[in-house]
């Protein structure tokens, strides 16, 4: 036994595998160590590298799953606001006025907002928003779209807004419930709380592969279902999910019908729409070496399309030019 897991603490570094190699030079210069599972339409594992039962902290790649048992508590969007609502957006200014017009709809203010304050993540956006004399706010923070549908959804319920983010507010117990019914796993996984101070559930990876196939599959298999709306929203605005250089939206783009959430700390999750899903866990948190892991892995799962290879590429410079590339390992079709 390790001492983690004599402390209570769930070990996710045992049993990782390679999932990309940093060539510089034709050496390999570094390793970045992980799992990933794809899963089949039925649940089942396709693939697998390393442990697809480890349990993970899913990070934002449950958002389109928190964004299902909104809809099913009564929230009301329009698909180009319902995507923003599962979205890690750049703060561009159509995803903060996009959290502005969730909110308005709902009668509120950005005073109903409990996420934590930031600027935002694209270089750009962030440097903007600065210029026009703002400092972090919860409307610019990435996880903005998701808690102006939090608030809205409690209005629509009759919940009370001020503890939306308490973990047995009937807001999060819809939330667990709900992942609960798309992952499959037990309902007794820890909780802990997210960066943006929602509260945050533990799923395994193949849980999390199977939650997001349930929801990229949902259009073909359950058409008017909750998990049906939040898939149909992604696949006609890829762009409020994520944004501008973001390797999520490329893919869905290249891809239709395609649900790909990033998470933090090296976390991706992907809906396929025959209903088989993809999830991956890079080890060190590191995000370098996921779009080649993210289109390596499409590709086993039988999804491939021109301009792939353009997102997979992640270059590795000396002086300012190529001399290496980041390579996924193991994932073969």
């Amino acid at each position: 036994m390790t001492a983690d897991a004599a402390a209570g603490v769930v070990d996710v570094a045992a049993g990782a595998v390679p999932l990309a190699h940093v060539v510089r030079g034709g050496v390999v210069e570094s390793v970045h160590l992980g799992h990933l599972v794809v899963t089949a339409p039925d649940g089942s594992v396709r693939h697998a590298l390393g442990r697809p039962d480890v349990v993970v902290w899913p990070r934002s790649c449950v958002k389109p799953v928190q964004a299902v048992a909104m809809v099913d508590a009564g929230l009301e969007l329009p698909p180009r606001l319902l995507a923003l609502a599962a979205a890690s957006h750049n703060g561009e200014d159509v995803h903060v006025a996009g959290a502005r017009e969730i909110l308005a709809g709902a009668g509120l203010d950005e005073s109903a907002l409990r996420n934590t304050p930031d600027v935002p993540l694209l270089g750009e956006a962030a440097f903007a928003w600065r210029l026009a004399g703002h400092g972090p706010e919860p409307i610019a923070q990435n996880c903005s779209g998701k808690h102006a549908a939090m608030v809205a959804t409690c209005v629509a319920a009759g919940w009370d807004l001020d503890t939306y983010l308490d973990v047995e507010h009937p807001l999060q117990r819809a939330v667990r419930s709900t992942l609960v019914r798309l992952t499959g796993d037990a309902p007794d996984l820890p909780v802990t709380v997210d960066g943006c101070g929602a509260p945050l559930f533990a799923t395994s990876l193949v849980g999390l592969a199977r939650a997001l196939g349930r929801v990229g599959g949902a259009p073909a298999t359950v058409p008017g279902s909750a998990e049906a709306r939040v898939a149909a929203a992604i696949a006609e605005h890829p762009g409020m999910l994520a944004g501008t250089r973001r390797e999520g939206t490329a893919v869905m783009r290249a891809l239709p019908g395609v649900v790909a959430k990033d998470g933090a700390d090296g976390l991706f999750a992907v809906g396929l729409p025959d209903g088989g899903g993809i999830a991956f866990k890079v080890l060190d948190g590191s995000g370098r070496p996921r779009p080649a892991v993210l289109v390596a892995a499409l590709r086993a799962a039988g999804f491939d399309a021109p301009g792939l290879d353009e997102i997979a590429a992640t270059p590795v410079l000396g002086g300012g030019v190529p001399v290496g590339e980041v390579r996924a390992v193991g994932i073969d079709a």
